[in-house]
């Protein structure tokens, strides 16, 4: 029997770690979104309605591929889905050039949308083969395990960001018009916007090598009815099991939160303290990330101890309570509430993940596919979020967006999660 147990551990053990790289790597896709959108907003004089099309071009990617991928998943196997994703992700990197040289909001938006479908066959791909790659009992905890390393690019990624990216020069509405009458605005806006070639030349040569280091590796197929009931297969069929579609749904307020909560703090940060782009971009990475990664690796010591569904709950209403006081004060007091929100929302994607595809068999790959499909919510999120501040003149009350968000992620961990036979 431990001899058994010892053989299983050493076959899982490199496809763990592999696959692990994965939940880091796409990290960056949605991590630099906090510094692009007000980068972009900068270099290419958008509002703040047409920055949060930097988001929808990233979640509409998820929307249109997720079903794609997962079919792909089941007719291919995983590592076929991984290779495809990682190549997506590399070219989408490497358009950022011709975007910047055109300073073109469609070119961007194109090379984003591509990042985005690279990043969906990782996602439909690495979240359900983290989760069966060994005790069933254990599945919800092993992904958040695997997720804290996604934290980890987290906070790697808006540091990176702030530092490469950002330039810290930012001009009132009248030096701008000054320097558009003395004809030097446009080689401000082109230095701007070529500060991203760099760092996703960069991104798409470490994206690349990953994929070879998969090509190389010999991974083992494991079938999900090796460790649960069998159903029939890839079928919308899949959302007649009720914990299933209230964890799409669920999935889909949280990212929309989550995304809507990171993608203007910049701008929030400015409205409520006039905090530099460069200092908020830092905090964020500095302060609220590592909250992130934190939270993740102690989410899953915690579930040790208290059931899943659970933590899901408490946590979720303690961030609506962070929300509320960043909605009611002003100064420190608002940002550091926002900073401290992603401590507690580490563990709602894995955790809402694993318990959405618990006890479905087959069934996993088209319930994968669902629940990555479901991060369109950070598409539209973010959109209302930008109308709430062009109407109002106050990021700040955009803010009850994600905070109502949150509320469904709470429902989640109360009743919705329950498996009903």
């Amino acid at each position: 029997m431990q001899t058994t147990t010892a053989v299983s551990k050493t076959k899982y053990l490199i496809p763990v770690i592999l696959v692990t790289t994965l939940f880091f790597l796409w990290a960056f896709l949605h991590n630099t979104n906090a510094v692009l959108i007000p980068h972009l907003k900068k270099a290419l004089q958008l509002s703040d309605t047409q920055s949060s099309f930097i988001d929808l071009a990233v979640y509409l990617g998820y929307f249109l591929m997720a079903i794609p991928a997962g079919y792909m998943m089941h007719k291919q196997g995983y590592k076929r889905g991984i290779i495809l994703g990682l190549i997506l992700f590399a070219a989408g990197a490497l358009l950022f050039l011709p975007a910047a040289s055109e300073r073109s909001f469609m070119l961007f938006l194109g090379a984003l949308f591509i990042q985005a479908a690279g990043a969906t066959c990782l996602e439909t791909v690495a979240n359900p083969y983290m989760t069966i790659l060994g005790p069933k009992e254990n599945s919800e905890q092993r992904l958040n395990f695997a997720q804290s390393f996604n934290g980890l690019g987290a906070v790697v990624a808006p540091i990176i960001g702030g530092t490469f990216i950002l330039s810290g020069v930012e001009h009132s509405k009248e030096e701008l018009n000054q320097m558009a009458a003395n004809g030097t605005l446009n080689q401000y806006l082109s230095a701007e916007a070529s500060t991203v070639n760099i760092p996703y030349i960069v991104i798409a040569a470490v994206v690349l090598l990953v994929a070879v280091a998969f090509m190389i590796v010999k991974l083992p197929q494991v079938h999900e009815s090796d460790s649960m009931d069998s159903h029939s297969g890839f079928s919308f069929k899949v959302l007649r099991h009720s914990h299933v579609r209230w964890a799409v749904i669920a999935q889909f307020f949280y990212v929309g939160a989550q995304v809507g909560v990171a993608s203007f703090f910049v701008r929030f940060s400015k409205e409520v303290m006039d905090l530099p782009e460069k200092e908020a971009a830092y905090r964020w990475g500095y302060i609220a990330m590592v909250g992130f990664m934190a939270g993740r690796f102690f989410g899953t010591f915690l579930m040790k101890y208290i059931r899943p569904q659970r933590l899901l709950l408490l946590y979720a209403l303690l961030t609506i309570a962070l929300l509320l006081l960043a909605l009611n004060t002003s100064g420190s007091i608002a940002v550091y509430a926002i900073t401290a929100a992603p401590f507690f929302m580490s563990i709602m994607f894995p955790t809402i993940f694993a318990l959405g595809i618990k006890e479905i068999g087959e069934e996993t790959k088209m319930a994968s596919s669902l629940l990555v499909m479901s991060i369109v919510g950070g598409a539209l999120a973010p959109i209302f979020m930008g109308l709430i501040s062009d109407q109002t003149g106050s990021m700040q009350k955009a803010y009850i967006i994600p905070l109502l968000c949150f509320a469904v992620v709470a429902w989640f961990g109360w009743k919705g999660y329950k498996i009903k036979k």
